[in-house]
C-alpha cells in the first residue's frame, strides 16, 4: 500500500499520514530533548515525580518520549529558586526526553473559594500554607522558562460545566486578552539553558459550538508550533466532549499538533485519536492505578475483588504488555490488599505500559490504513468490566 506522507519544512511537526476513514493522524514532533512520535500519551508528573515509577523506568520500560509537570505544584513546592538553581526541572529530576508544563490555571480554578480572577490574572492562596500569589499571563511564562519545558502552556481560563453562555463568552475573551499578553512576554523573553521551548495556546469555550468554533479560530490565525483543547474533562458528557473535539478540529490548522488536555481513558484516547488529536495526558493510569484498576486489552480490572484471589495469570492475557508478564493479578491484589508500596508501584507501571502500548497500536494501524477497523474492534474490549 502506498502511503502518503504530507511534511512541512522549517516546523517542529511532521504529519506523516492520515487514515483514509477517520481523521486519525500520526506525525513527529521534534524537540531539542527529543522527537516525540503521534500520537502520544503524556505521563504526568505533576511534582516533578510520575507517582510510584522511577525516571529509570519511564525510559527504559515505560518508553515514555515526554511527561508532563505542574507549574502550579512545581512554583508552591520546591519553588522556582530551587528549581533555577539545579539548571531547570530536567536537570533537577534527571530527566532528558522532552517535558511539557501546563499553566496551573485549571489547579487555581479547582481552589475555588481560595482564589479570585481579574483582568490582571489569578489572585489565589497556597493549598499548602494558605499564603497568597498572583498568576498572570506574563508571570507563568518567566515560571516556565526556569522550569525549562520543551512546551509550554499559556494562562486561561476553565470555566465549569455546567456554564451558561453568557459566563463562558466572557471566560473566552478574558482568556483571548491573556493569551496576547502570554504571547508578547514570550517573543521578549528566552530560554534560559539554551535550547528551544515552545508555546501552545489553549482553545476553550465551554460546551458551546460557537464558542469553540471562535476560540479555534482565533488561536489559529495565530503561529504556534502546536495548539490545546482545554475545559473538556471537567465533568461533561462523553459526547459532548466528543463534539466539541471534532468541531474544534475542523479548524485548527492540519500541519500543527493538537493537544487534547487531561484525557482521558483508553475508550477516549481511541475515540480522540480518530477525531484528528495527536497528544494525550491524564493521572488516570497511575492515580487509578494506586487504588487497584487496571486497565488491559480485554477490559477494566478492579483488582481488589475477591474473584482475583487466586487468579495466577498475568495482569494483561493478551500478553502485549512485556513488564505485565512479571506478575500475576492474585499476587498484585494481595499487595494493593495490605498496602504495600510494591502494589502501588505495579499497578502504575502496568497501567503506563498499557497506555503507551495503545497509542504505538493507533499509530501502527493508522500507518497501515487500518485504523477504522481496528477501533471498531477494541472499542468494546476497553470499555468492559471484567
Amino acid at each position: 500500500m502506498n502511503f502518503i506522507y504530507y511534511i512541512f519544512a522549517d516546523m517542529a511537526f511532521i504529519l506523516e499520514h492520515t487514515d483514509s476513514r477517520t481523521e486519525a493522524r500520526c506525525g513527529v514532533f521534534e524537540t531539542e530533548h527529543g522527537r516525540i512520535e503521534t500520537p502520544i500519551f503524556m505521563p504526568v508528573g505533576t511534582a516533578g515525580t510520575v507517582k510510584a515509577v522511577s525516571q529509570s523506568d519511564l525510559t527504559s520500560v515505560v518508553n515514555a518520549q515526554i511527561i508532563l509537570g505542574n507549574t502550579y505544584h512545581l512554583y508552591l513546592r520546591p519553588g522556582i529558586e530551587t528549581i533555577e538553581k539545579a539548571g531547570g526541572l530536567h536537570a533537577f529530576m534527571n530527566w532528558s526526553r522532552p517535558l511539557l508544563t501546563d499553566s496551573g490555571g485549571y489547579q487555581v480554578f479547582s481552589l475555588s473559594g481560595n482564589r479570585k480572577i481579574t483582568e490582571e490574572g489569578y489572585f489565589f492562596q497556597s493549598h499548602i500554607d494558605g499564603s497568597s500569589h498572583v498568576f498572570t499571563p506574563e508571570k507563568v511564562v518567566d515560571i516556565q522558562r526556569v522550569i525549562g519545558s520543551d512546551i509550554m502552556m499559556v494562562l486561561d481560563e476553565c470555566p465549569p460545566f455546567p456554564s451558561d453562555h453568557g459566563y463562558a463568552e466572557k471566560s473566552l475573551e478574558l482568556t483571548h486578552r491573556w493569551l496576547e499578553r502570554a504571547t508578547e512576554h514570550f517573543s521578549k523573553t528566552g530560554s534560559q539553558y539554551g535550547f528551544e521551548q515552545y508555546l501552545f495556546p489553549i482553545v476553550q469555550g465551554s460546551t458551546f459550538p460557537d464558542l469553540r468554533k471562535k476560540a479555534a479560530e482565533t488561536i489559529s490565525s495565530m503561529d504556534f508550533e502546536g495548539y490545546a483543547i482545554g475545559g473538556l474533562s471537567v465533568g461533561e458528557p462523553e459526547d459532548l466532549m466528543y463534539e466539541m473535539t471534532r468541531l474544534v478540529n475542523t479548524v485548527l490548522p492540519t500541519d500543527k499538533p493538537r493537544y487534547l488536555m487531561g484525557v482521558g481513558t483508553p475508550a477516549n484516547i481511541i475515540e480522540s485519536v480518530g477525531l484528528g488529536v495527536d497528544m494525550f495526558d491524564c493521572v488516570m493510569p497511575t492515580r487509578n492505578g494506586r487504588n487497584g484498576m487496571l486497565f488491559t486489552s480485554e477490559g477494566i480490572i478492579n483488582i481488589k475483588n475477591q474473584k482475583w484471589k487466586n487468579n495466577f495469570s498475568p495482569l494483561d492475557d493478551a500478553g502485549l504488555i512485556p513488564f505485565s508478564q512479571n506478575y500475576s493479578k492474585a499476587y498484585l491484589r494481595h499487595l494493593i490488599i495490605s498496602k504495600e508500596m510494591l502494589g502501588a508501584h505495579i499497578a502504575s507501571m502496568h497501567n503506563l505500559c498499557f497506555y503507551m502500548w495503545l497509542v504505538q497500536e493507533c499509530r501502527a494501524q493508522i500507518l497501515k490504513d487500518t485504523f477504522s477497523s481496528w477501533k471498531d474492534q477494541m472499542l468494546p474490549k476497553l470499555m468492559r468490566r471484567l
